[in-house]
């Protein structure tokens, strides 16, 4: 786990590099407007959740995690170096969609990984841990793009170097020291699906886990609130604006939720195990409605910033590993990374709806209308969850 920990941390300084500087450089450098950067910003994210059920069932089908997640971070590596020859939406929207093409493959062999090594009662923690490591790197990332910005001639062209650089430092980290299967590992039967161990995972077998009542809801209630979720580059645009900040200052704003996060992930994971996993995770969603109140009706303040980014990363502590936890609760373990790229899937390419529908609104309301009707129906979202995810007696 601490192996697979240091790949995110290094992955993620490269990709958190390019995600800091790329709303601006997208709108204020090629001239975007707010639907078309949603357009761009939903199929960053909507690829990556297309082919994530297709990486989990690929990872379960070969019984090999490792594989599948390396083949995944060696494509975003990849994909890095063609950002400096990509200056037009087109050729943006292809490489962007190759990238997230390889973080959509290595997403659930990822964490199955972790939860396979990990004991079903620590599962909040054990995912803590890695998405606190993970967060090391999302705010070194744009810690890293500010420094380069500040000091090079050509700002955004170095960022997309260095972070070429650091992403294929990821992947030798990945295939030198990452075990190829957890200890302890297991290949059981699913007495749920129905399905004998030793005949190879097909989609079929891993579309039947919505059979299980538990996944089904938690997979309902995650694409809910997904659909009402505003991007990150939406919420550091719209605070941006709405605090005054100069846009020297813009590729900072991530770090502040990044090391909210980091604060927040192991405590609130361990939190999760003791108490459950839905109050936790459902608490983080009202971390989140508060901020969105605070982007609509708060002053703008010198402490705008700072408590918008801290209950953004206190969302994101309660939430990105929480659910993978609860998920883990709910699938056999043969099937694991395949029930885990079930529900990210759900969810990412909710979030890729509404990307697009947060650019349309406030192209054609303006910002705060959109996130007006967007805070609306995290409220509605959040309360019906709220109903679907009441204990009964099994994971919680």
């Amino acid at each position: 786990m601490v192996a697979l920990g240091a790949v995110s941390l290094i992955t993620d300084i490269s990709s958190e590099m390019v995600t800091a500087v790329l709303p601006l450089y997208l709108v204020a450098g090629l001239g975007l407007s707010p639907l078309g950067f949603g357009t761009l910003d939903g199929i960053y994210n909507g690829v990556s959740a297309l082919v994530q059920l297709a990486g989990g069932q690929l990872a379960d089908r070969l019984r090999d995690h490792k594989l599948i997640a390396g083949l995944g971070y060696g494509l975003s590596a990849l994909c890095k170096p063609l950002l400096l020859l990509a200056h037009s939406l087109g050729p943006l929207g292809v490489v962007l969609a190759l990238e997230r093409t390889g973080k959509g493959l290595r997403t659930a062999p990822r964490d199955a990984l972790i939860s396979l090594s990990t004991p079903p009662e620590s599962q909040g923690r054990a995912f803590g841990v890695h998405r606190a490591m993970d967060t090391t790197g999302a705010m070194l990332g744009p810690l890293a793009a500010f420094l380069i910005l500040r000091a090079a001639a050509d700002g955004y062209d170095a960022v997309f170097g260095v972070s070429t650089c650091v992403a294929v430092l990821g992947v030798l980290v990945l295939v030198l020291f990452v075990p190829g299967k957890p200890r302890g590992r297991r290949d059981l039967d699913s007495p749920e699906t129905g399905t004998p161990a030793k005949r190879p995972v097909g989609m079929r077998d891993a579309l039947a886990l919505l059979r299980l009542p538990r996944l089904r809801a938690l997979t309902v209630c995650a694409v809910l609130l997904g659909l009402t979720t505003v991007s990150d580059a939406f919420v550091y645009l719209l605070l941006q604006r709405r605090a005054g900040l100069a846009d020297q200052w813009f590729p900072l704003l991530p770090l502040g939720t990044a090391a909210v996060f980091l604060l927040l992930a192991v405590p609130l994971g361990g939190l999760a195990d003791r108490v459950g996993r839905r109050g936790v995770f459902l608490a983080g969603h009202v971390g989140l409605l508060t901020g969105y109140a605070l982007l609509l009706w708060a002053p703008a303040t010198p402490a705008l910033p700072y408590l918008v980014l801290a209950l953004h990363g206190t969302f994101y502590a309660a939430t990105d590993g929480v659910l993978p936890a609860a998920v883990a609760d709910l699938v056999p373990e043969r099937l694991r990374a395949s029930g885990l790229a079930l529900v990210g899937t759900g969810q990412a390419l909710a979030r890729f709806l509404c990307s697009l529908a947060f650019g349309a609104a406030w192209t054609a309301w303006g910002d705060a209308p959109a996130l007006a009707a967007s805070a609306a129906g995290l409220l509605c979202c959040a309360a019906v969850a709220g109903v679907v995810l009441r204990p009964t007696g099994g994971p919680r």
